[in-house]
């Protein structure tokens, strides 16, 4: 297997490595930034506009794409030098207009059981750590963890806490959480250890829906507060 080797590009550097002996890893540094994502997400388009018939999977990340081939017609070194010219083209590539989607959240109580804790040992009130928490437009990283569960990035540095110790064994659907520097929206009840500061009564995945999941890559999200009574009124309909 041939070591990695890097392509200077301007809006990063392209690095490959063997991830296996049929998968091909394109990480753009290591750092988790809006550049770097911008790259990844003008890859990932390229190559389904024109897909490379060998390429069985695309796996996009923060920084990465992890490429899955065919083995029986495609060796690492024919993949890297087949995507080239793809490469080539990401520092002219304009991106799409990304959708922009709303998400109402009723903050804290029993749908934010640690909104409360969070913000006091955040040396801010509740109701600053939401608006903190609305206030910012959050990118859409990638998708993962659970079918609609999307890794947002954008997080106020203020608001950046530790996970639990303990996971909980279930988290209830729609539960808002931050993870560290990251924030999400639990799709399903699922076991989960981010910190629950709110919920959310729209369904983020939706299996009779031609788009199933709300949330995709390169999606621009902004979370709305809303009450109770709201929440309520959204879960009626």
């Amino acid at each position: 297997m041939r070591k990695s080797k890097t392509s200077k590009l301007a809006a990063g550097e392209a690095q490959f490595r063997a991830a296996s002996d049929q998968s091909l890893l394109v990480s753009f540094g290591h750092q988790i930034t809006l550049e770097n994502h911008r790259s990844v997400l003008k890859l990932l388009r390229l190559l389904q506009s024109k897909p490379i018939d060998e390429i069985r999977n695309l796996h996009p990340a923060y920084c990465s794409l992890l490429i899955k081939f065919d083995p029986l017609r495609l060796d690492h070194h024919e993949l890297q030098t087949r995507l080239a010219p793809y490469l080539a083209r990401l520092q002219r590539e304009p991106l799409a207009k990304p959708q922009h989607v709303e998400i109402p959240v009723c903050y804290g109580g029993e749908f934010g059981p640690d909104l409360n804790d969070m913000a006091a040992r955040l040396d801010m009130t509740p109701a600053q750590a939401i608006a903190l928490h609305s206030s910012p437009i959050y990118v859409v990283y990638f998708l993962g963890f659970a079918p609609g569960f999307a890794y947002l990035g954008g997080l106020p540095e203020a608001l950046a806490f530790p996970r639990l110790e303990t996971p909980r064994a279930k988290v209830p659907q729609g539960s808002v959480g931050i993870g560290g520097n990251q924030t999400a929206v639990y799709p399903f009840a699922t076991p989960g250890g981010w910190r629950l500061i709110g919920r959310t009564p729209v369904a983020m995945f939706r299996r009779d829906q031609p788009r199933m999941n709300l949330l995709q890559i390169g999606d621009h999200v902004r979370f709305r507060p809303i009450s109770k009574e709201e929440f309520a009124e959204f879960s009626s309909r």
